[in-house]
């Protein structure tokens, strides 16, 4: 299963730093948060870490540097690039969701598990 790089802020720590640590610690690429663009928010009805919901921001960026890496292997198998026409079709339901909104330019907000 595909998904992007996510995770959860820390207390006090504003959601654009968040994005920028995860990215981080997960892949090695550095983004400065003014860099960021909200590219879609999913506000899902329940989740695995979150059984009483949980509010996903999205962000694109095209400015960033380093090479990706798999900094976390216990916790995912690949890090990679990828085509936007060959992005595997085994990604997370709500990360297709955003993915292909974001490129179409359709809807900015969408609700999952509501």
């Amino acid at each position: 299963m595909w998904d992007l790089p996510v995770g959860k802020s820390e207390p006090g720590e504003p959601i654009t730093e968040t994005a920028v640590r995860e990215l981080y610690e997960e892949t090695g690429l550095t983004v400065k948060p003014e860099a960021l663009k909200v590219a879609h928010i999913i506000h899902g009805g329940w989740g695995v870490e979150a059984p009483n919901g949980f509010l996903t921001v999205v962000f694109a960026t095209h400015e960033w540097t380093g090479e990706p890496e798999n900094r976390e292997p216990r916790k995912h198998d690949q890090v990679c690039w990828v085509d936007v026409d060959a992005v595997p079709k085994e990604l997370v339901d709500t990360t297709v969701s955003a993915f292909h909104r974001y490129l179409e330019g359709g809807p900015q907000v969408s609700l999952h598990g509501w």
